[in-house]
């Protein structure tokens, strides 16, 4: 984190094509559409560009041992606001489900697959790492309820089941065709990773999630349609114990912020593993971010100290936009 990273040749943005999401407020994902106050000029918001005490925290878990990588856009010129070793590949646990979302929602515009088609669960490759399907009574659910607990809850099962009714070529696929060179879904979620099992459910860096969160609220991933699906499955995430957490939204019920606030993001876990991708737009501002640490779990101090990061960024990004 200490010194600038040597540049690399942007990914290309992601693109695309159209289909109504069932979401009635659908258009207020995009940028333009931000709710709230009258945005000051950019010049009233200059003074609050300064991330300083992101980088003292960063830099203070990167001498702990721990690999950062984080980035932030703004949404409104596309240039980027904060940089730091953005370009490197690091495991990003459940953060690699949303190029999966991607996957399902593109299969259900292209009617590859139908949005109430049931999934039984007693079919899917079991993972209780996390989710809530697992403690429900129901034992089959539509895909569409599927990619919610996915989502939602952060539900293993329920991504297990996703990933296993598209097929994984099909997810690599797409993240070719989104232009996303250093991202890959390796694997299921697996309650135990033998030998022969890849190492990590999936890989990205900081850029490449930020520049998709981007495209999704600016309908430029596969379609307007797609993207405002996959946005709307992002905006109902209850994880908002990182970054978000300097947000003050309520983790149950934020898709309508009374004080103007655009928020929706994904999260992954993983021992070891924080990472937290999304997009935060208030009056003055809106940013797409991405933060990943893999630091060394050997502590509750070791995992607090790499907390308190993302939450140090979350300050700092509520000051940007609002």
């Amino acid at each position: 984190m200490g010194m600038p990273p040597v540049p690399e040749p942007a990914a290309p943005e992601p693109s695309g094509g159209s289909v109504e999401s069932s979401r009635r407020d659908a258009p207020a994902l995009r940028g333009s559409a931000r709710k709230g106050p009258r945005r000051l000029p950019r010049r009233a918001a200059a003074g609050r560009r300064s991330f300083t005490a992101t980088l003292r925290a960063l830099d203070e878990l990167a001498a702990s041992g721990a690999k950062v990588s984080v980035r932030i856009d703004d949404l409104d010129g596309g240039s980027a606001v904060l940089e730091g070793d953005d370009f490197v590949t690091l495991p990003v646990a459940g953060l690699g489900v949303v190029p999966l979302l991607v996957e399902v929602a593109a299969a259900i515009e292209a009617g590859r697959v139908e949005a109430l088609e049931i999934i039984d669960r007693a079919t899917v490759h079991t993972a209780s790492a996390g989710g809530v399907w697992q403690h429900l009574k129901a034992p089959a659910l539509p895909l569409a309820d599927v990619a919610v607990l996915a989502a939602s809850a952060g539900d293993a099962l329920a991504a297990n089941a996703l990933l296993q009714r598209v097929g994984l070529p099909a997810v690599r696929a797409r993240i070719e065709q989104l232009g996303l060179r250093r991202t890959a879904l390796l694997d299921r979620f697996r309650d135990d990773r033998g030998p022969d099992d890849a190492p990590h459910v999936a890989l990205s860096t900081a850029r490449e999630m930020a520049a998709v969160f981007a495209g999704l609220v600016n309908s430029t991933v596969v379609s307007p349609g797609v993207s405002a699906q996959v946005a709307e499955w992002l905006s109902l995430n209850h994880d908002l114990s990182l970054v978000a957490s300097a947000t003050g939204l309520d983790p149950f019920a934020h898709e309508n912020d009374r004080h103007g606030l655009l928020f929706v993001n994904k999260t992954g876990r993983s021992e070891g593993v924080r990472a937290e991708a999304g997009v935060l737009g208030g009056p003055r501002a809106g940013v797409a971010y991405a933060l990943i640490a893999n630091f060394d779990d050997l502590s509750i101090a070791h995992r607090l100290r790499a907390h308190d990061a993302f939450r140090v960024l979350g300050v700092e990004l509520m000051e940007y936009v609002y």
